[in-house]
């Protein structure tokens, strides 16, 4: 437990302590951003021994765009609703994320359909080859990140979730947006290299 026993005022959380889950939480985030640090650098390595095929991006991509952009302003504004402890409107944040989290990774699904649908598969070139790996990749990562959140969503239920009670939802909420952000690193860096 990170509170102590004071004196005088009952119990101090110590602010400065980071909780073990937390800990673990960064520590994956960090081996999550190595894994793909290194495929895009391998890409640009790959890029530059030629045999590479350009083309334009999928449209359904930009909509994954504007869908992770709006499911971390709702997932935010969960946030502070379970702050201010107002489940109805935590519960109507995390089904509105959980709504978004599942558009994009159906818009995910259509970028795919959209690539085979003009010849572009998983085999046959690197660039089609690394562009499915890695949004693929970080598809199953946004996956986990929507099974959190209806793990987070079953906790609201039960009144686990409250001012007093923030780390589940504050970890997925980190998880979140760091998938959001990766999201936005790795579409910009699409628009760049193909």
């Amino acid at each position: 437990m990170d509170a102590t026993l004071s004196r005088t005022t009952g119990p101090v959380r110590k602010k400065n302590k980071l909780h073990a889950k937390e800990f673990l939480l960064w520590a994956f985030l960090v081996s999550v951003f190595m894994i793909f640090a290194g495929l895009t650098s391998a890409v640009i390595v790959r890029r530059a021994d030629g045999n590479w095929l350009e083309y334009v991006l999928p449209s359904a991509f930009w909509w994954s765009t504007a869908f992770v952009l709006l499911s971390s302003i709702s997932l935010q504004w969960s946030l502070v609703q379970a702050r201010r402890d107002e489940l109805g409107k935590l519960k109507l944040g995390l089904v509105l994320t959980l709504f978004l989290g599942l558009l994009f990774l159906f818009s995910q699904w259509v970028a795919f359909q959209q690539m085979v649908s003009v010849g572009l598969y998983l085999v046959g070139n690197p660039s089609t080859s690394f562009l499915y790996v890695i949004t693929g990749l970080h598809g199953l990562h946004m996956l986990s990140a929507v099974v959190v959140l209806f793990v987070i969503f079953a906790q609201v239920f039960q009144y686990k979730v409250h001012s007093k009670n923030m780390l589940s939802i504050r970890l997925g909420t980190l998880y979140w947006h760091f998938l959001g952000v990766l999201w936005i690193y790795l579409y910009v860096f699409f628009q760049l290299i193909f």
